[in-house]
C-alpha cells in the first residue's frame, strides 16, 4: 500500500472514531447544555416576577382570600404557583426534576423551587418547564451538530487528500525518476527534485549518491571484465600458436604430445570463457545494434541444425510448434540465435535419457510468449533466484563440466530487448522457461 494512501486512510479512521465519539456523548452533552438553558431561563423568570411583586405586590397572583395561585400553558408545557409558605424556617432556593398530577395527567417538570418573604409573609414559588420540551429541543440540536461534524469531518478528510498528495509528490518524483524511471544500473545526469522538505532533499543527495557509488562499481567491473577479456584473448593465442608448431615438430614424443593436448583444452576453455565474458560486457555496455528482422521460427531451426547432432547421445525428441508468422523487429539476430541456442542447449545438457524438449509459441495479448520446456533434472526452489547469476556456479553445472554462463547470457540478452523470463522448474521432473516479447518487438 502507498504511504499516501495509508496517511489517508489513517486520516479517514481517526475521524471515524471521533465521530463515533461524538454520537455516543452527543445526547449527554446536548441534554447537559439544554438543561443549564432552562435553569438559566427559569432563574431569570424567579427573579422578574420577584421584582413584580417587590413593586406591585401578591395580588397579581394570589386573589383575595386564596392562599396560592397557580397558572398553566393550554398545552400544560409550563407553569407558575404561588403559594403561603406555612412551614416555620422553611428556606429553598433549589431546581430539580419533579412529578407533578395536572387534571387527569402525571406530568414531569424541570422546577425551580424559592421560598420568599413579603409583608411578615412567607411565600413558596415554583416555576416549572415540561421535560418532554427539553428532549423536543436536544433531538433537533443533536441532529444539526451531527450533520455538522460529518461536513466539517469530511472537508477535513478531503484537504488531508489535497495536502497530503502536496506534500508527499517529491516522494514520488524521488522514487519514479530516481529509481523506476532509469534503466539499471544507468542512471544518467542528477537532477534535483524541487521540494521544501528538508527530509525528501536529505533523501534525495542520499539516493543519488548511492545511485553514483553503485553506477561506478558496475562501471569499473563492466570495464574490468572488458579489459581483461580483450587482454586475455592475446597471450592465448599466442599460447595456442605455440602449442600448434610444437605439434608440427617430428622429433615431440607421445608423453609431450598428450601434455600439449591437455593444455590445449585448457585454453580452449579459458578462450571460451574470455568470449563469454566479452560478450556478456558489450552487451551491458550496449555495443550491439537493435536493426533486425527475423522469424522465431527459422531462428530456431539455425539453433536445432547447429546442435541437433547431440540429441542422439540421449535419444531426445525435440518438438517446434511455432506459428508461420511469428516475426520479431528491432531485435539483434546474433544475440536472439544465443539466446535461444543456450537455453536449447541447457535443456540438453541437463535432460534425461529418453528425454524430450518442446519450444511453443503463442500471442498473448499483444506479447509473444515462447516456452522452452524440457524433461531434465530440474532446479530446487531455492536455486532458482540465482540461476542468472555470473558469480554463482551451482552443482549440477559443475557436474557437467559447465562454466556456468549460459543463463547469465540468456539474462543480459534478455534484458537488452526488454523480453521477460519467467522460470518454473520442479526437481526431477523438468523445467520451464518462458519468454515474452514485448508489442514494440512484434511484426
Amino acid at each position: 500500500m502507498k504511504l499516501k494512501t495509508k496517511l489517508t486512510l489513517f486520516n479517514a479512521i481517526s475521524k471515524l472514531v471521533i465521530v463515533v465519539l461524538f454520537v455516543l456523548l452527543v445526547p449527554a452533552l446536548i441534554k447537559n447544555i439544554s438543561r443549564s438553558y432552562v435553569d438559566n431561563n427559569l432563574i431569570k423568570q424567579k427573579n422578574k416576577l420577584l421584582q413584580i411583586v417587590k413593586t406591585q405586590g401578591i395580588k397579581n397572583y394570589i386573589p383575595d382570600g386564596e392562599k396560592d395561585g397557580s397558572y398553566y400553558l393550554p398545552l400544560k408545557e409550563e407553569y407558575l404557583l404561588i403559594e403561603e409558605d406555612t412551614i416555620p424556617n422553611h428556606f429553598i432556593d433549589t431546581i430539580k426534576n419533579e412529578k407533578r398530577r395536572v387534571e387527569h395527567d402525571t406530568i414531569e417538570y424541570r422546577i425551580l423551587s424559592h421560598t420568599f418573604t413579603l409583608n411578615n409573609q412567607h411565600y413558596l414559588l415554583e416555576i416549572g418547564k415540561s421535560v418532554a420540551t427539553l428532549d423536543e429541543t436536544s433531538t433537533p440540536l443533536q441532529n444539526i451538530a451531527l450533520a455538522v461534524l460529518i461536513g466539517m469531518i469530511l472537508l477535513t478528510i478531503l484537504a488531508d487528500v489535497v495536502y497530503t498528495n502536496h506534500v508527499l509528490k517529491p516522494l514520488g518524483l524521488i522514487i519514479k525518476t530516481k529509481l523506476i524511471g532509469h534503466k539499471f544500473p544507468n542512471f544518467g545526469s542528477y537532477r534535483k527534485v524541487k521540494t521544501s522538505t528538508s527530509d525528501f532533499q536529505y533523501l534525495d543527495i542520499s539516493i543519488h549518491k548511492m545511485i553514483e557509488a553503485i553506477e561506478a562499481a558496475f562501471q569499473k567491473e563492466r570495464e574490468f571484465i572488458s579489459n581483461a577479456s580483450h587482454e586475455l584473448m592475446t597471450p592465448i593465442s599466442i599460447l595456442q600458436s605455440k602449442i600448434e608448431n610444437m605439434f608440427e615438430q617430428e622429433d615431440i614424443g607421445d608423453e609431450l604430445k598428450l601434455r600439449l593436448l591437455e593444455m590445449q583444452k585448457i585454453l580452449n576453455r579459458l578462450k571460451s570463457i574470455t568470449k563469454t565474458l566479452l560478450l556478456i560486457s558489450q552487451i551491458e555496455n550496449e555495443q550491439f545494434l537493435k536493426e533486425d528482422k527475423t522469424s522465431i521460427k527459422e531462428l530456431l531451426q539455425e539453433v536445432y541444425d547447429e546442435i541437433s547432432v547431440r540429441l542422439p547421445e540421449k535419444n531426445l525428441t525435440f518438438d517446434i510448434y511455432i506459428p508461420e508468422d511469428s516475426t520479431l523487429i528491432n531485435v539483434n539476430k546474433f544475440l536472439i540465435f544465443n539466446l535461444f541456442f543456450n537455453l536449447v542447449n541447457n535443456a540438453i545438457k541437463y535432460n534425461k535419457e529418453n528425454g524430450e524438449i518442446i519450444i511453443a509459441a503463442e500471442k498473448d495479448n499483444n506479447t509473444l510468449v515462447v516456452n522452452i520446456t524440457d524433461t531434465g533434472i530440474g532446479i530446487s526452489p531455492e536455486e532458482i533466484p540465482l540461476i542468472f547469476n555470473r558469480f554463482k556456479k551451482f552443482r549440477q553445472s559443475m557436474q557437467q563440466d559447465s562454466f556456468g554462463l549460459g543463463l547469465p547470457i540468456v539474462k543480459s540478452i534478455a534484458d537488452f530487448h526488454h523480453i521477460i523470463i519467467e522460470v518454473h522448474s520442479e526437481k526431477n521432473v523438468g523445467s520451464n522457461f518462458k519468454l515474452t516479447f514485448p508489442e514494440d518487438l512484434i511484426a
